[in-house]
């Protein structure tokens, strides 16, 4: 197995949701190569199921896209949160929901080249509906399709988001277990 050292690090850019970081790493033939890192507190994604397989969605206007896209309730977390709580927090605030059962399906590593964020899979069933209450400045619509036609749209180019494919690609699997 190959590994890197960490020889040296320095944070070039301290943010309110990221730091950029420019390390320097020795690598497995002893040369030393500069990495750049970009941290993240990490993030929550759950699937909430519905009995009859229809799954709930949010639709958000991306800004680095400068577009819309339907994707499962999400959120980030703040440092040192829970994550499983932060799941249970996220979906209420995005779409109202309590989940009876919050199964856990694994991290997510978005891309790990370069970024050190962790997005933490849940899938929610036994659903209760209640009000919505996004963030102040969070501004979505909830839709409910089914994970046929979620899926059906992923092979269609019209599910670009990563951890919403990777969380319906899991969270069927689970189901059909």
């Amino acid at each position: 197995m190959f590994i890197e050292q960490e020889i040296s690090r320095e944070t070039v850019y301290h943010g309110k949701i990221v730091n950029v970081r420019r390390d320097i790493a020795q690598v497995h033939n002893g040369t030393q190569v500069g990495r750049e890192v970009v941290e993240h507190p990490g993030g929550v994604c759950i699937v909430p199921v519905e009995a009859d397989g229809t799954c709930w969605c949010v639709r958000q206007f991306r800004y680095p896209f400068m577009e819309s896209l339907l994707e499962l309730p999400a959120g980030k977390l703040e440092y040192g949160e829970d994550p499983l709580e932060c799941a249970i927090r996220e979906l209420s605030e995005e779409t109202g929901l309590t989940a009876g059962q919050v199964i856990d399906l694994g991290p997510l590593y978005p891309s790990p080249g370069y970024l050190n964020e962790v997005i933490h899979l849940y899938l929610a069933t036994d659903l209760t509906q209640g009000d919505a209450h996004p963030d102040e400045n969070e501004f979505l619509s909830v839709e409910r399709h089914s994970i046929e036609e979620l899926l059906i749209m992923a092979a269609e180019n019209k599910l670009p988001d990563a951890k919403t494919l990777v969380g319906l690609f899991k969270a069927k699997a689970y189901l059909q277990r």
